[in-house]
């Protein structure tokens, strides 16, 4: 039996119909065609669709969407730097080369903001931390690692 739940996604509040089963990552993508959250395992061990709920990073295919009721959610298309531009994430992740395939770099990009947000002046360590729960197939982390660095420091945390 669907449900109607409203929340704000990326700043616009939302009403949809959802099904009692259906994960946050498939209404994102399934129903607002929102396709910068990813699906890869959906176990949660790959952290591809990691979006922010109430400023939490999550696993979006573990997440009901009916949790998601009266929650402000953020995806990669919400993220946003000053005056619209790029996050500082986002800029960070390109100058220092941390995409390669692109697959895993939207939840990447919303666990390092979340940790950011949370600490704003990580050590390399509680960066590797922090982004733990991500997986990525085609680096070592190196530039990934550095790219969040670098963040902290284009937005003068």
């Amino acid at each position: 039996m669907s449900q109607r739940i409203r929340f704000k996604i990326n700043g616009v509040m939302e009403e949809v119909s959802v099904e009692p089963g259906w994960s946050l990552a498939y209404v994102l993508r399934e129903v607002l065609n929102l396709m910068g959250t990813k699906v890869g395992c959906e176990t949660g061990n790959c952290g591809t669709c990691t979006v922010l709920v109430d400023g939490m990073a999550i696993k979006s295919c573990l997440f009901l969407a009916v949790k998601a009721k009266g929650k402000e959610i953020v995806t990669i298309e919400g993220l946003k730097g000053k005056e619209g531009g790029l996050h500082p994430l986002q800029e960070a992740f390109m100058e220092h080369f941390a995409v390669q395939c692109g697959y895993c770099t939207p939840g990447m990009i919303l666990a390092a903001k979340a940790l950011l947000d949370e600490n704003p002046n990580p050590t390399e360590e509680e960066v590797r931390r922090g982004l733990s729960g991500n997986l990525c197939r085609c680096t070592g982390y190196v530039k990934i690692v550095e790219a969040v660095l670098a963040a902290k420091e284009m937005t003068g945390r």
